[in-house]
């Protein structure tokens, strides 16, 4: 837990307004942690607040709260998912549910995220529902929100998408992870045909790209700082559609990505 003169000096500037990354970034505490305290804050009286000392704190199996050791790769591979196709929902007991939709064509990414969602928590608790056309890949667990402080109200494009210091310092540790997990779930990889007319005559030829759509301005700032940081190239093709299309880029990105399936 952190001290409680930490506690008190971020209390002070969220009663006076200041923004949860504003806090953060003065205080040196993630964004996630002054979250907390500002929805302790806020369902206090009298500028009291209610203990955030319970079982999120201190339980032993979340890295985020412990410190503990955790896969860093498997992480940095579900929060593209998550960005992508997750999201989580509230139950009772301050119990989240990590939820990612996927169709039902690719079963071997269905695998995949099931076992990184085992591979992140360290406990084999997954669960499956087939719909038309898709299955739901889904976790209970509290911690979910210290994984993921990106959950709000709304659609993820409809608002602010910020990486807290220790997202950061994990997707540039691992950024093919993390475009793996992007193109997985918002991408693809395809041929394009290509008809061109010479003066020798009629040329076709086929050349594979890859592709990302996102609405959100952030999660596509995610993908392409971490593209940059693979030294790929890439260009925003449409308004919310981002290329890798250079033979050797697509080349570099075959060797950890691939077609769907």
């Amino acid at each position: 837990m952190r001290p409680e003169e930490e506690h008190r000096a971020a209390l002070k500037l969220i009663e006076a307004g200041v923004i949860d990354c504003e806090v953060g970034r003065r205080l040196g505490i993630p964004r996630g942690t002054i979250r907390d305290w500002r929805v302790g804050w806020s369902a206090g009286s009298g500028g009291r607040t209610k203990s955030w000392s319970g079982a999120r704190a201190q339980s032993a199996d979340c890295f985020r709260c412990t410190g503990s050791w955790f896969d860093e790769v498997a992480y940095s591979y579900l929060f593209g998912i998550y960005l992508g196709d997750g999201c989580l929902s509230e139950h009772p007991r301050d119990v989240f549910k990590l939820r990612v939709a996927c169709d039902l064509k690719y079963p071997d990414i269905i695998n995949e995220i099931a076992t990184h969602i085992v591979m992140t928590r360290g406990v084999d608790k997954v669960g499956f529902v087939t719909m038309e056309g898709c299955v739901e890949v889904y976790s209970y667990w509290k911690h979910w929100i210290c994984l993921f402080p990106q959950h709000g109200v709304g659609r993820k494009h409809e608002r602010r998408i910020e990486l807290d210091l220790w997202q950061q310092q994990i997707v540039d540790d691992h950024p093919r992870a993390l475009v793996r997990g992007l193109i997985q779930s918002d991408g693809n990889r395809h041929v394009n045909p290509v008809t061109r007319r010479l003066p020798s005559g009629t040329k076709h030829y086929r050349y594979a790209r890859y592709m990302f759509t996102n609405a959100s301005d952030d999660i596509r700032n995610i993908f392409t700082d971490a593209l940059t940081t693979l030294d790929v190239g890439w260009t925003q093709t449409m308004p919310r559609v981002i290329s890798v299309a250079r033979r050797e880029d697509v080349a570099f990105l075959d060797t950890f990505i691939g077609p769907k399936s």
